[in-house]
């Protein structure tokens, strides 16, 4: 059995993000296919080992400070060394900076694999000093993993590593999502309605969402916002400027509530605009969960999910009128949205399984362990 240490900045319960769950999804169906998992994050409830979650260990080291969105630990360098001898593999989860600097402060010489999750698109001034440190970084690592072919060919960064670049999808697993009570559906057809526009996601820069309440403002449609972040008080804010009655802020919720409002939505709306959405796990939960889906063509892994006029639909980025038409169309085009909706969940199966994902993980870390 390989034994596979993960390492990143924050980890469930702590924090409930798309890498939290692609990190859940391939700890959780290691065991079949020949290896097993453990996870080391930074918290600010202090350090633990040997804490389970679902079916695997993780290991807490003490968040000492946030720094331009990225963690330090001190303890955590005599952590991740302690983890890393016991493991056969590493697997970085980028990007993260602080990460780097431990790589090379403790010199594990085991074999390590990079899954990067995206490029950095907002720090642009902190880049230029993270630069040469990042690429002596990704140049020591034995493989980088990009989500989609997509984000590789159009990543500045992944372009510069193509050789040790591989592609492998991100991948749920249905049977970890709780089924739905009636009663919980119930209690949600009262409160938001029967037919709406979800969203969910934490409340971003990258989101794209005040281009959404414009777009709500446009069509006068339902939209349900689940999630909470850094903006918002300021969507709040506008929602009220712009008087939208019709959009509800529901804040962050559980698996549970999450379920019933995928089962119950209409149609799917991701309106990202900036590369630092390189995927879109709540895009591929809808996908997941048979809805027609309306996102924005970024170059990256949204519109490998969302096939355009196939999934859904596609929009230009920062086009509040293009997001409304298309919110518009679905809306009153409903065998469209349906027929939309069923070759999504069929990508889904198709491509994003998490059995797919973890199989061919599996077989990377094989290979690595094998050089």
């Amino acid at each position: 059995m390989i034994k596979v240490l993960h390492f990143f900045k924050t980890y469930y319960p702590e924090t409930m993000g798309g890498i939290e769950q692609v990190i859940f999804q391939i700890a959780q169906g290691g065991i079949e296919h020949g290896f097993s998992s453990q996870v080391l994050y930074l918290s600010e409830r202090g350090a633990a080992r040997n804490e389970m979650v679902g079916n695997h260990l993780t290991h807490r080291s003490k968040l000492d400070l946030h720094v331009a969105s990225t963690g330090f630990s001190l303890s955590a360098i005599k952590d991740f060394a302690q983890l890393a001898q016991e493991a056969d593999v590493v697997h970085y989860h980028f990007p993260w900076p602080y990460m780097d600097l431990v790589h090379f402060a403790t010199r594990h010489g085991k074999p390590s694999v990079v899954s990067y999750h995206s490029d950095i698109v907002k720090q642009k001034t902190l880049l230029k000093l993270y630069q040469p440190l990042m690429n002596r970084f990704l140049s020591g690592v034995d493989c980088i993993v990009a989500s989609s072919p997509n984000y590789a060919q159009s990543s500045p960064v992944l372009t510069r590593f193509c050789d040790k670049v591989e592609i492998i999808p991100y991948g749920l697993d249905r049977e970890t999502y709780p089924e739905v009570s009636e009663e919980r559906l119930d209690y949600w057809r009262g409160r938001v309605g029967t037919k709406f526009f979800l969203f969910v996601g934490a409340l971003r820069y990258y989101k794209g969402l005040d281009y959404l309440l414009e777009a709500a403002s446009i069509t006068g449609l339902p939209v349900v916002i689940l999630g909470g972040g850094h903006q918002e008080a300021e969507l709040k804010e506008q929602a009220g400027r712009l008087g939208l009655g019709n959009v509800h802020f529901l804040g962050g919720l559980g698996d549970d509530d999450k379920a019933a409002l995928l089962t119950l939505c209409h149609a799917f709306v991701f309106p990202s605009h900036l590369r630092s959405e390189s995927f879109g796990i709540s895009l591929l939960e809808a996908a997941m969960y048979g809805k027609p889906l309306i996102s924005c063509e970024i170059g990256s892994g949204t519109t490998y999910i969302n096939i355009a006029n196939e999934t859904g639909l596609v929009v230009p980025p920062r086009d509040s009128v293009a997001l409304a038409e298309g919110m518009s169309n679905l809306w009153h085009n409903g065998e469209k949205a349906g027929e939309m909706g069923k070759k999504a969940r069929q990508r889904y199966l198709e491509v994003f399984s998490a059995d797919q994902m973890v199989k061919a993980y599996a077989a990377l870390y094989r290979k690595l362990c094998n050089k």
